[in-house]
């Protein structure tokens, strides 16, 4: 290699962007090097493969070629196989079969394999298969692996073993890859026997069967392991506190997190934001705020993607003071991933105009908004009741930024009009779509028409859903509760047998409260412990507090039976937010605000009771139900009562 080839390599090498590849392409048909497949080589190799956002220009490239050789082709295929769309890898498969004399390779089908698994297209992979066999490459260690791989992400562990068993000796690679199948497929014990069998382990067969544990939930066989590791690396750690954090047990979580700085190992960018993310979904601010500061002393702040998570955390914990300073604090440009998250966490919050600045400041700023970011502006118009704002940026997607609208934002829509009573305006919009309206398009119809108690409408909706997806109990349910509000019993019993005829549960509503890093997990009606008992019993005092200081007086119209006024009232009483708070307000210091996370919609009589105990217990409590954010102070509501 020349000192000009040298130099046009080491400037690839170093390329970072779209603009600073266009520069060194520009140089290199200067100096005629365009030409050399070295160097063309390298040049489609890092525009398809390592610099962001230049896939489109990568194909331009391949195109410019005249004789493009198979790693041009197998350079072309990978890149678009690691895409957002790697179907396409099977459109420049084809025409590289059209095009090019010379043999494919085993690499043409491994990366075709890993397209055919991202998009979980069973009837590709087996024709690869077949391809692989005509051209005696299917015994080929790196094709028999990721055929291991691509038949277990399509849900047929049987036939991943079946091809592991029948490849002649298999790396450790192929060992880890069968281990990983049996544990995608849920098959735990599987995994086990694939584990004890391997004739040889590396550090990777370790991680691998720890990761596999904590996913399916067996964290006790993942301490186990983890303590019987010879060796143990970031990637170990990391799995132990993502994987204890993500199923609830913050107090383990925490304990890995800190034997971690103990033995002198420093948490990685993953562990930083798995961890993050958890704390996010589960609402645990106190260990976010622990972690806040260790990134601050560490010095992970100026990376974007710990930021954004943190940012993230603080959203959906209900602190969007915090997670506004985050946001003005980043170091570096702020990416869309930033932007979009403050735009829903102002959102979630129900701070729709705020949301709309951001929105606005962000295309001020030269990011452009993306399809996920206008989901979350058209939520936040939805959940601030801005019915001609939504409308506004739900054509200026297409208009103006030649989005097209997916799924998700024509659910959005539906739910804008919806939520504020429009609902024949949202059967029309429903109606008129050019794309066929899904399930979850018509339920959130129908969960509008339980807000507003439209019984004509919700059954028409139902017939449709019945259509879609009959073995939907919320469907039911929804129904039920539309039907006990219009004091239709008949109607109640009727959707309940059919409910018991289809052997169909209701989803329980829970309620979790995070008290000294600890999550506590609340459902109505189950078995008394210590803990429930310790909440019973502060909630009774609570609520006669309420009926005597408050004027507290039950709405009953939500409880789905047609039983007495009093046992309606024990009912409602005993929802699991209550539970919640009531175990708040006895184990947490005075004047501390707090938190619940629920997973279900909160109702109108736990909504009641909320503002209440804020105006007689001076205390603030904020709410994460599943679709939004209740902050209750001096007996008042953010959402101002429309939610």
């Amino acid at each position: 290699m020349n000192h000009t080839q040298h130099l046009c390599s080491s400037l690839l090498t170093n390329c970072r962007s779209l603009k600073n590849l266009k520069q060194v392409h520009a140089y290199v048909c200067k100096t005629g090097l365009d030409t050399d497949p070295i160097i063309a080589g390298k040049l489609l190799l890092h525009s398809a493969v390592s610099v962001p956002d230049a896939l489109d220009y990568a194909r331009r490239l391949f195109l410019h070629f005249p004789n493009p050789d198979v790693f041009m082709h197998n350079t072309l295929i990978r890149g678009l196989a690691e895409s957002d769309n790697p179907q396409n890898s099977l459109i420049t498969f084809v025409e590289m079969r059209r095009r090019l004399t010379a043999p494919l390779d085993s690499f043409s089908f491994a990366f075709l394999l890993k397209a055919a698994a991202s998009y979980r297209s069973l009837e590709s992979g087996i024709q690869l298969h077949c391809q692989a066999i005509v051209h005696g490459l299917d015994t080929h260690l790196f094709v028999g692996t990721t055929l291991v791989s691509m038949y277990a992400e399509c849900g047929f562990v049987a036939v991943a073993k079946k091809v592991f068993e029948e490849m002649f000796e298999p790396n450790v690679v192929a060992w880890n890859a069968v281990v990983t199948a049996c544990f995608r497929c849920g098959d735990v014990k599987g995994a086990d026997m694939m584990f004890n069998r391997m004739p040889f382990r590396n550090l990777t067969s370790w991680n691998v069967m720890l990761a596999g544990y904590t996913k399916a939930g067996e964290l006790e066989l993942a301490r186990k392991l983890f303590l019987e590791m010879p060796v143990k690396d970031d990637v170990s750690w990391s799995t132990m506190i993502v994987g204890f954090a993500h199923n609830g047990f913050f107090y383990e979580a925490f304990g890995f997190f800190r034997e971690l700085q103990q033995v002198g190992m420093r948490p990685n960018e993953v562990s930083l934001t798995g961890v993050l993310s958890a704390c996010a979904d589960a609402g645990a601010i106190e260990f976010g705020k622990i972690l806040h500061g260790f990134i601050e002393k560490s010095g992970f702040l100026w990376m974007i993607s710990v930021n954004n998570a943190l940012l993230d955390t603080y959203s959906k914990c209900g602190n969007v003071g915090m997670a506004r300073l985050v946001f003005e604090r980043m170091p570096e440009k702020r990416s869309i991933v930033s932007w979009t998250s403050m735009i829903a966490g102002l959102a979630m919050h129900g701070y729709g105009e705020e949301a709309i600045q951001f929105f606005h400041e962000m295309e001020e700023s030269g990011v452009r908004p993306d399809g996920i970011a206008f989901i979350s502006i058209l939520y936040a118009c939805s959940h601030a009741g801005l019915i001609e704002k939504g409308y506004e940026y739900f054509y200026k997607m297409k208009d103006i930024y030649n989005i097209e609208p997916a799924i998700e934002h024509y659910g959005c829509m539906v739910d804008l009009y919806g939520r504020a009573g429009q609902l024949d305006k949202a059967y029309e919009f429903i109606i008129d779509m050019p794309v066929l309206p899904t399930a979850i398009i018509w339920r959130t119809l129908l969960g509008a028409c339980s807000i507003h108690g439209n019984v004509k409408l919700a059954e028409r909706v139902k017939e449709r859903l019945s259509e879609l997806d009959p073995n939907n109990s919320g469907d039911h349910v929804l129904l039920s509760n539309i039907y006990a509000v219009a004091g239709k019993w008949k109607d109640v019993a009727s959707v309940r047998r059919s409910m018991t005829d289809q052997r169909m549960n209701k989803t329980p509503g829970w309620s979790m409260i995070e008290v000294d890093k600890i999550m506590y997990s609340f459902v109505a009606g189950e078995v008394q412990n210590s803990i429930t008992k310790e909440a019973y019993e502060k909630l009774k005092e609570i609520m006669l507090k309420l009926r005597v200081e408050g004027g507290y007086i039950p709405e009953v119209g939500s409880v789905l039976h047609d039983i007495e006024e009093e046992e309606k009232e024990d009912s409602v009483s005993r929802h699991s937010e209550k539970l919640a708070v009531a175990f708040g307000i006895a184990r947490l210091c005075k004047g501390s605000i707090i938190r619940i996370v629920k997973n279900l919609r909160v109702c109108r009589d736990c909504h009641t009771v909320m503002k209440l105990i804020s105006k007689v217990y001076g205390l603030e409590i904020v709410v994460r139900d599943r679709s939004r954010f209740h902050s209750f102070k001096t007996g008042s509501c953010s959402c101002r009562d429309y939610w």
